[in-house]
């Protein structure tokens, strides 16, 4: 697997998931671009990890809900590289899976709802919106969005959190369907509970426990577990993958 002179933006690569994304894909030879929000010092960190892995990156602020941002965001990218290779939507608003503390059914308020949906649907597509017209230019593309496999199996039912990844995942499959004759493939991941993770801080131990005993490979998800996923789906392995949901979660949900 070989990702040499291609340039590879991550959202949301500042830890967790998107850090060990980043880091993973920078080792293989690609030019990254470490996005983030807030932690400045935290995605610096990322980039020197991935420099002395011998791959290239730079770490870029941005609000993927703002679409001012994205636009300069893209528009750096392509100013300084050219093109624009893979885009792995990872960023989200802030989120806590604790069983104890979430919103029930009758608790929760609709507003809850749109900030989850601003963070994962309304970010994605800022950053596809983007990026599209140059991958089309280009005549080819990665764009892999997150989801999670409690679309499947909610085995907690976190409601917001939840639904807002099911859109993310009913819209990647529609730009699935009108880009493949660009040569853009899009796909998602579903990620199982992955530990250590910001918002699987707070996650109790029993219900780790239970995720362990349901799941054939008997443990958690780590983030670079989940990072072999994305991976895949944006190396030329996965050339005639497209519109998929490859759940990375030890066999817990079956499709």
């Amino acid at each position: 697997m070989d990702f040499k002179g291609k340039v590879v933006l991550v959202t949301g690569a500042s830890r967790g998931i998107g850090a060990a994304t980043a880091k993973a894909i920078g080792a293989l030879g690609a030019t990254v671009i470490v996005n983030y929000l807030t932690s400045e010092k935290k995605a610096a960190g990322v980039v020197a990890d991935i420099q002395a892995s011998g791959g290239e990156a730079i770490a870029l602020q941005g609000d993927v809900t703002n679409e001012r941002d994205v636009e300069q965001l893209i528009s750096r990218i392509i100013g300084d590289y050219g093109v624009i290779d893979v885009v792995v939507n990872n960023a989200l608003r802030q989120y806590t899976f604790n069983p104890k503390t979430r919103e029930t059914a009758w608790s929760i308020q609709w507003e809850h709802y749109q900030q989850q949906l601003e963070g994962s649907l309304g970010g994605a597509f800022h950053v596809c919106k983007a990026a599209i017209p140059h991958m089309k230019w280009q005549g080819d593309g990665r764009i892999i969005n997150m989801v999670t496999n409690l679309i499947d199996f909610p085995i907690v039912p976190y409601h917001d959190y939840t639904t807002a990844k099911a859109a993310l995942l009913g819209y990647s499959r529609n730009l699935a369907a009108e880009l493949g004759v660009f040569g853009i493939r899009v796909n998602c991941v579903a990620a199982g509970l992955t530990y250590p993770t910001d918002a699987s801080r707070d996650t109790t131990e029993d219900v780790k426990q239970a995720v362990i005993a349901l799941t054939p490979l008997k443990r958690i998800a780590t983030p670079e577990d989940i990072a072999g996923g994305v991976l895949i789906l944006a190396s030329d392995w996965s050339s005639f993958i497209t519109g998929q949901c490859l759940r990375v979660d030890g066999g817990l949900v079956m499709n």
